[in-house]
């Protein structure tokens, strides 16, 4: 009697343990850091927006960047980058990425659904007139048309937890894809204000490589007519020198650049030249100031994580804050813009 007990009460109790372990779970839930209305230090005088309220941010990363390049003027560059939505190759991987993580989600989501399935079969049977000792018997034919439906009940919630892990997996897939397109354009426009910085500078150690020869023509000439001393000779000639060298290893840096705009377009780098232009752009006015919202655009609001960023409604930042992220290498450069 007191083993049957025994039995009455721990079999149920086994069975809701069992039951509690293929429950799917438990739901995520975002991480709420504490924030506070104000700072304990007090802002300086001069911040006039100290007295309005902080906001929450609202990213949005996921707006629409559009054509950005065209802001500076180059019908050569608009091209490149016309070529490059079409041509990159890996920006066909991150797109075909981004297929694949929508197919899945479509795959998961099939399954929440019943499913059907029908073989239907014909087959007939002849037998010959002139078969011996037996007389012919009539034409025989069979259809067979199997019907299945079944249906998986989705009791512990393993389909939903799926198509929802699916659902986010193809909404990060989706913020690479726009992260890989904003980095490819950027980078383009990089190496190719590079490039034509390269071709200013090649232009102007060109005509210092003349200079200096005919300096070192005028010095070997008085050095030879007894006016100047050997020193003048081999100042002029080392002079001379380094600025070939200079002219060499902007040479080499400008077929770089242009190999990698190539590559960036996807063609191969024989197949690219660019005849040589000297940059002659005005880079577009930037604003002293710019409104916070701006910062919500930035791809550094990741889908991932989801955090939670807390900052002033008209907060304007300084010029410097602005040019890092939009100016790049040297001063023909561009940068990742925001």
């Amino acid at each position: 009697m007191k083993f049957l007990r025994f039995v009455l009460v721990a079999l149920p109790a086994l069975l809701l343990l069992l039951l509690a372990g293929c429950e799917v779970g438990p739901k995520y839930i975002k991480a709420d850091a504490p924030t506070t209305p104000a700072y304990k230090e007090a802002p300086p005088q001069s911040f006039k927006e100290a007295d309005q309220p902080w906001k929450p941010a609202q990213p949005g990363d996921q707006t629409l960047k559009g054509n950005w390049w065209e802001v500076f003027g180059d019908p050569q560059l608009n091209s490149f980058e016309e070529q490059l939505t079409v041509s990159n190759q890996d920006l066909k991987v991150a797109e075909a990425r981004l297929r694949e993580a929508r197919a899945v989600v479509k795959y998961n989501r099939a399954a929440q659904f019943p499913t059907i399935s029908v073989g239907p079969s014909i087959s007939g049977l002849r037998e010959s007139a002139n078969t011996p000792y037996l007389p012919a018997t009539n034409n025989t034919g069979d259809f067979i048309l199997p019907f299945d439906l079944s249906y998986e009940v989705d009791l512990w919630g393993r389909v939903r937890r799926t198509v929802a892990a699916s659902r986010e997996e193809a909404q990060a897939t989706a913020a690479d894809y726009a992260t890989a397109s904003l980095s490819l354009h950027a980078e383009l426009a990089i190496d190719y204000f590079e490039l034509r910085s390269a071709d200013a500078q090649k232009h102007l150690l060109d005509d210092t490589v003349k200079a200096y020869t005919d300096a070192l023509q005028l010095t070997q000439n008085r050095f030879h007519g007894g006016v100047a001393p050997r020193s003048d000779v081999a100042q002029a000639q080392t002079q001379l020198d380094t600025t070939r060298v200079q002219d060499t290893d902007v040479t080499v840096a400008r077929a770089q650049y242009e190999h990698a705009i190539a590559i960036l377009i996807g063609k191969p780098p024989a197949e690219l030249n660019l005849p040589a232009a000297p940059l002659d752009l005005q880079p577009p006015a930037i604003p002293v100031g710019v409104p916070s919202e701006l910062l919500e655009r930035r791809l550094l609001s990741d889908r991932h994580v989801g955090r939670l960023w807390r900052f002033p409604r008209h907060l304007n930042f300084e010029l410097v804050h602005l040019a890092k992220p939009l100016l790049g290498r040297g001063s023909a450069s561009c940068g990742n813009p925001l």
